[in-house]
Parts: C-alpha cells; structure tokens; sequence
C-alpha cells in the first residue's frame, strides 16, 4: 500500500514538473527583445567637424620682383605696423632700369624741343609761301615745298610728343619697379609666417601659391576656425548659428563661436577617395591672447533645438519594403523604403511607419505615427533587422538582470 502511494504521490509530481515546464515554455515563447517607453525629452541637433584656427583677417606678401633678399628685419612672432619696414629685395637692377628710363626721358625732352623749333620754322616759311605765292613772285614747285615741309614738321612734332609721354611712362614704371624692391607691412598684425631667410632669391609668382609667399601677417585679434563639413551635414548648416569650439592645445576649455560663413561649393579634392566636404568659417567670440594660426580645432555647430518633443532612440529606427499592389507601377523616382519602428502590443511586434524630424545625440524626433506612452522595441538590432510584423515577442528578462548587476 505504501508503495502504490508513493508510485501515485511520484506520478503526481511529475505531472506537475511537467505541467510548470510546460508553462515556463509559454511563458518564453517569443523572440527576446528590448523594450523601452516612448516619451518627451529635449533635442538639441548638431554638426560637429574637424580643421584649424586662423586669423579672419591675414595677408601673404609675395615678392613683385625676382631677385636676392638682402635685407630681412623681422622673424616669426613680431608684433608690426602698418608701413613698417619688413625687407629688401636687390635693387640694383630695378635701380639700374630707372636710371636707363630717365636718360630715355632726357633724350625725348631733346627731340621734342628740336621737333618744336623745326615745326616753328616751318611754319613760318609755309606762311611766306602762301604770301608770296598770293603775290605771284614764287614759282609752284616752290610753294608745294614749302606745304611739304610743313606737314612733315607736324607730323615730326606728334611723333616726338608720343615718344615723350611713352619715355614718362617707362620713367613711372621703372619707379615702381625700385619700389617693389622694398616690402613694407600692409597692416597691423602679427608676423605668423617667415617663409625667406636673407640671401636666398625671392620668385614672384600667382597670389598665394605655395612657395612664393615670403611672409604673413595676420591680425590675431579676431580668430576663426575653419571647418570641414562633410555633404551629407551641411544643407542644416547656416549663418549665425551658435557653435563650441574645442582647441587642442588648450585642453579641457570650450570657446563659443558662431558660423560667419558657408561654402557654396565643395574643397577641392587632393584624391578621388576623399569625401565631398565643404568650408565652413566659425568666428570665435572668446579666443585665448596666446592663440596661434594652424592650431587644430573641433567644433559642434547648433543646427536646432526642440524642447519635450516625442523622441526615440536611433537604433529602434528601421527600414523596410514599402508593400505595393500586385501590377501596381511605380512612378519614377517614388520612395521603394519607408521608415518605421516595432512597438510591442500583446506579445506581439507591430510594424508602425513613423516620419522623423531633429536629430538629437542618440535620439530622434517623431513628427507623427505614435502618441507617446507606447511600448517600443528597441533592440537587439539583428533582432530587429530580421524582425516580421506580428511576429511574437517577449521581453528580454535576462538583458534586465544583466543591467541590474551592472547598476549594482
């Protein structure tokens, strides 16, 4: 009796272990997932970018003329005026060519003044000509010489006064030449480049071409960093938007700034696998007194603010197939994809097509398609890759525990 007891108390418990197994896998059938509650918070939407500082204000002086630098009075550093001496270029030609262009101008002041008295002359010869000729005591041959000459004399005179102003010219010219020899500063600043030291040949060349610019000086009283943004961010990039500024040379600061300007078309590309990127110019309000040219620089542009709006994470955002009619054509160019995310209803996963708006550090705005207080899905992301509308799913209960040790 007693064994038949214990048989039928054993039956029982097994019954029960494989009742509450049975209920166990019930209760884990689903795919495992995360879950989140959508709510409200504030967006703040930015850009970030890379490049270096540099004076809003600078000029490259290159060299006008070719020749030895002999005389170089100031090095990187030095504090200038404007007019201030900065270094001479041998003048010995250009002084040796103003000096040939006078003597050309001496030699035309001659030949203008022999012209005028031989025009002078002629003139009164043609004058008594036309007297005597009037009276009938010059012969006909006579008085066509006496015009010839003349006409030759005016025709001399023009000559000689062209060749009198082109000498004054040349004389003008050659002055600027000798002038060109000697480079003075073009404005208050600070020498931030010396690219010439004394005896070597200053080569004149297009504005700012690299090698030919001697000096720089730049006005570092107002600073910029100059930005590379790349395509994809620039159409939210605008001017007078705010923007923080982190220098690497001067650690653990934040300088604010604001956008003063925006590239309208791209930096030329050095090789055919760098990204499309575009020039973007951020005054800084707060610069440092010390602050260089050429400083590495990062900086957040503030493209947009929303403050408590409907936000999900980024990784709750997928894409799937828009299902069309069967024989349904497509118009050109209609969208093939919608965005959307899963919300968790009844253990089951449903597919919601949402349209978003700012984009935030780690979330994003929903502009329509939920109302707030809805239970979303928010990973793993194969999970959600994979993921089929109604497909059942269940909580994660493991990926809960885990956090909380971590919280521990």
């Amino acid at each position: 009796m007693k064994r038949k007891q214990l048989l039928i108390l054993g039956g029982g418990l097994a019954a029960l272990l494989i009742l509450g197994l049975s209920l166990a896998g019930l209760r884990d059938k689903g795919l495992p997932v995360q879950v989140a509650t959508i709510g409200r918070e504030d967006l703040q939407a930015k850009v970030s970018a890379n490049g270096t500082i540099q004076a809003v204000t600078k000029a490259n002086i290159s060299a006008n003329v070719m020749g030895q630098v002999t005389r170089l009075a100031v090095k990187e550093g030095d504090l200038v005026k404007k007019g201030q001496f900065l270094m001479e270029i041998d003048p010995r030609n250009a002084r040796a060519n103003a000096d040939a262009m006078q003597a050309n101008l001496a030699a035309a002041h001659s030949q203008l003044d022999s012209a005028n008295a031989t025009l002078i002359q002629a003139k009164s010869d043609f004058e008594r000509a036309k007297r005597n000729d009037a009276a009938g005591i010059i012969s006909a041959a006579d008085f066509e010489r006496a015009r010839t000459t003349y006409s030759t004399a005016q025709a001399d005179q023009k000559t000689a006064q062209r060749r009198m102003e082109q000498a004054k010219a040349n004389v003008a010219q050659s002055h600027v030449g000798l002038d060109y020899s000697t480079i003075t500063a073009p404005m208050d600043g600070v020498v931030t480049a010396r690219n010439i030291e004394p005896g070597e040949t200053a080569v004149p060349g297009i504005q700012n071409q690299p090698g030919t610019v001697l000096l720089t000086i730049s006005d570092m009283s107002r600073v910029e960093a100059e930005m590379e943004v790349d395509e994809a961010s620039i159409p939210t990039v605008k001017l007078g938007q705010d923007a923080q500024v982190h220098i690497d040379a001067y650690p653990n600061q934040v300088f604010q700034g604001q956008v003063t300007e925006v590239g309208g078309s791209p930096i030329v590309k050095t090789s055919v696998n760098d990204a499309t990127k575009f020039k973007v110019k951020i005054w800084i309000k707060n610069p440092p007194a010390d602050i260089k040219p050429g400083l590495s620089a990062q900086a957040d542009i503030f493209t947009g603010s929303r403050t408590q709006v409907l936000a999900i994470p980024f990784q709750a955002l997928v894409m799937r197939d828009i299902k069309h009619k069967p024989g349904e054509t497509l118009k050109p160019g209609a969208p093939r994809e919608e965005e959307g995310i899963y919300l968790m209803e009844s253990g089951k996963a449903k597919f919601v097509p949402v349209k978003t708006g700012l984009m935030g550090d780690l979330s994003v705005e929903v502009l329509s398609g939920v109302k707030g207080g809805e239970t979303l899905i928010t990973g793993p992301n194969r999970a959600l890759r994979e993921m089929k509308d109604g497909e059942a799913v269940r909580v994660d209960k493991t990926r809960k525990k885990d956090d909380a040790k971590q919280a521990g």
